[in-house]
């Protein structure tokens, strides 16, 4: 008993500096080692394939002689390139029909979804968001399917009416049938980034603008779509980045539509093309970069444009 008094009333031991030391040293030993996972699956997943490809881009293989090193030659070549250039252009030109009818067909589900005067709710936004968990690649052969002039439905039921049968996959047409395809795919992906957002909304806002006797137009205005700008931008950025990159859609529609689309049809395709079809690897790295160029250039304009507003 005195001597588990004596024992108690002892102060505990205080860690010597070598201790202190050796303390300080695992925690900041801790840091790095939990980030080194990531880092190392980075570097080896994504900065050396870069680098790989840039390492590629500055040659170019010759019938004698093999790979050549040449500079930014095929970066010279990809600036003047008239095949790149008017991929180029038209998915600049499939950006603006397609994304803003996406953005505002998201946008018009999510305020109606969060307004709570839908029934069903929860099943009508199941049934947007479901085409998003569609493979791209299935949701392409169906419309493809759907698009087909000889044995689509459409022209079927064009055929029985006496119609003009449409065809969907002419040259006039097939931008326009791509964006219906990449719309009916992604608008349940932004609709739940714009919902997601709108469900943030102080509940105190809504009440004090119930008790200035504003309606459900005035509160939309003025209440939900400000607090919407910042997942409009994310969406948008999103839209600039993944219209720039087509290509699955394109690329499956290829076979029955040979005659309006070739291989140059989109950047990525042309891309696509000159490394697998034309073997011009080389070539083909550079026009990989020049395409990241430009979507770098888009998305800093787009993130420009609406800060400048944003701060005006």
């Amino acid at each position: 008993m005195t001597a588990t008094t004596v024992a108690s009333t002892e102060e505990p031991r205080r860690a010597g500096p070598k201790s202190r030391r050796l303390g300080g040293l695992r925690q900041g030993a801790a840091g790095p080692l939990f980030v080194a996972p990531f880092m190392v699956l980075f570097l080896l997943v994504f900065l050396a394939p870069l680098g790989y490809a840039a390492y590629l881009s500055l040659f170019r293989e010759k019938l004698i002689g093999g790979n050549a090193f040449v500079g930014l030659d095929n970066y010279v070549t990809a600036l003047k390139d008239p095949l790149l250039r008017e991929g180029v252009v038209r998915v600049a030109t499939f950006f603006v029909i397609q994304v803003p009818l996406m953005l505002v067909l998201a946008l018009v589900f999510a305020l109606a979804l969060d307004s709570g005067l839908l029934r069903l709710a929860r099943v009508i936004r199941l049934g947007i968001f479901v085409p998003y968990a569609v493979p791209s690649v299935v949701a392409t052969l169906m419309w493809g399917y759907l698009y087909g002039p000889d044995y689509g439905p459409f022209a079927q039921l064009s055929e029985k009416l006496g119609l003009p049968v449409p065809h969907f996959l002419s040259d006039g047409w097939m931008l326009g049938s791509l964006a219906n395809v990449v719309t009916w795919e992604f608008v349940g992906y932004n609709m739940i980034i714009l919902y997601a957002a709108l469900r943030t909304v102080p509940q105190e806002l809504y009440e004090a603008a119930a008790m200035d006797g504003a309606g459900a137009w005035r509160t939309a205005w003025s209440i939900k779509l400000p607090a919407l700008r910042p997942a409009l931008l994310l969406t948008l950025l999103f839209s600039v980045i993944g219209s720039f990159q087509l290509f699955n859609e394109p690329k499956l529609l290829q076979p029955i539509a040979p005659d309006v689309i070739d291989n140059s049809y989109t950047a990525n395709l042309y891309a696509y093309s000159l490394a697998f079809t034309g073997q011009q690897v080389n070539y083909s790295a550079a026009v990989s970069f020049f395409l990241g160029l430009i979507i770098v250039i888009f998305s800093y304009a787009v993130l420009f444009f609406a800060n400048r507003r944003r701060t005006s």
